[in-house]
């Protein structure tokens, strides 16, 4: 009886598990995954490439090699060369066939009717796609760009261009903090031990890093003193300005020449290269290649372009009614710059040469303050217009937010 009465049980104990998992609506039921149709289960595993079903096709790449012609590349796939003439009257500012870049990628897709699309890579970023069905025609393209933000903290181990590589962080990277920077720091004169902390956007295509998009915010330890840059919009444009709302800017670049490295100091009695006599060198060496662009200094106005037997080919740029500085052994002068021209702080004037009693390539760098001239070293350039009164509440809640987000790092 016991045996009867158990195994009725154990019955209806099985009945009782499969009416539940088959009753609509049951939690097991919600829980089974949603049926997948065919074609979206064939979309889901197609390969594209630059926004192409490329498994519908071959596809055959390469690089466009030096003096090669469009017409080389697609005669060999059986375009005809009247589909290469037509492809020639398309627009040439989307596509000019004439000034493919040897070292850029293109790619061909085709199958046994022959080809379909032509893709050809401008930049790293932008490329066209030239359709081959039906009547000839080109799609301009962008590649997705995808930006990371980082955080680093670094030390200086030689410069700060080899810190970076070292660190694995893209050397570029560099060059932007060195345009913050560059009224207040000496990038040459950078320490062993130095510190610094940044926090910028990179963006990607491709895994491949196409540059620094943004620096929010970087700090600098060097020769005892912090450096800090902190962004802030002030009348429509973003600038740096310190941790006391005086701004990164100054009336006077740093140095002339980007990355400089001086070869010859200032100086009231210097035995001359070539002259082989002591006299005064009021100017500062700036050792450099040749055809390195020299930038103007501060804004102002050209007050000489000449060439002259000691210095060369020099400029010299009156400033204010205070300051004067001058830029001797020039190669030559930039396009549009002679006597009485005004030029922008930045602007390129000239570039590094050997005019003159110059035993090489250099730049000799002088600055002048009321006729009298100032080791350029140590001119301490004013800076231009600080925080705005009214804007420095706002001034100061940013400026806490980001000093507390860059002191945190590494920590």
């Amino acid at each position: 009886m016991n045996r009867k009465i158990i195994a009725l049980a154990s019955f209806f104990l099985v009945l009782l598990v499969i009416l539940w998992i088959t009753i609509p609506g049951s939690k097991q039921q919600e829980d089974l995954p949603t049926p997948v149709s065919t074609d979206e289960a064939i979309e889901k595993h197609v390969r594209y490439l630059y926004g192409i079903p490329a498994d519908s096709f071959e596809v055959v790449t390469g690089k466009i090699r030096r003096n090669q012609m469009l017409g080389n590349i697609l005669y060999e796939y059986g375009v005809s060369e009247r589909q290469v003439y037509e492809l020639s009257l398309l627009p040439k500012e989307s596509f000019d066939v004439r000034r493919m870049k040897a070292g850029n990628k293109y790619a061909l897709f085709l199958d046994s009717s022959g080809v379909h699309y032509f893709v050809y890579e401008k930049d790293l970023v932008n490329y066209i796609v030239v359709h081959f069905d039906d009547s000839i025609h080109l799609e301009s393209m962008q590649k997705p760009v995808i930006r990371k933000t980082s955080e680093i903290d670094g030390q200086i181990s030689s410069s700060l261009w080899e810190t970076m590589k070292q660190m694995d962080v893209n050397p570029i990277l560099a060059v932007e903090m060195s345009e913050i920077y560059q009224w207040s720091i000496d990038f040459f004169g950078l320490q062993e031990g130095d510190r610094f902390k940044v926090i910028y956007d990179e963006s990607f295509v491709d895994s491949n890093s196409v540059g620094i998009t943004r620096i929010y915010a970087a700090w600098f330890h060097h020769a005892g003193h912090e450096f800090w840059a902190i962004p802030f919009e002030q009348g429509g444009v973003i600038s740096y300005f310190d941790e006391e709302g005086n701004s990164l800017r100054r009336t006077f670049l740093k140095a002339p020449l980007r990355f400089p490295r001086v070869s010859s100091g200032f100086s009231h009695s210097r035995l001359h290269p070539i002259l082989k006599i002591r006299r005064p060198h009021h100017g500062v060496d700036y050792a450099a290649p040749y055809g390195t662009p020299v930038q103007a200094v501060g804004d102002g106005k050209i007050i000489a372009a000449a060439y002259e037997r000691g210095g060369g080919n020099y400029i010299k740029i009156r400033h204010n009614s205070v300051y004067t500085t001058a830029y001797l052994h020039l190669s030559r002068f930039a396009k549009g710059i002679k006597n009485g021209v005004y030029v922008k702080q930045g602007d390129v004037i000239g570039y590094v040469g050997s005019t003159g009693l110059s035993t090489g390539p250099h730049l000799d760098f002088r600055f002048y303050k009321n006729g009298s001239a100032l080791n350029p070293l140590r001119v301490k350039a004013p800076p231009v217009e600080p925080i705005h009164e009214e804007n420095l509440v706002d001034y100061e809640l940013v400026k806490r937010s980001i000093m507390a987000e860059l002191e945190s790092i590494g920590n």
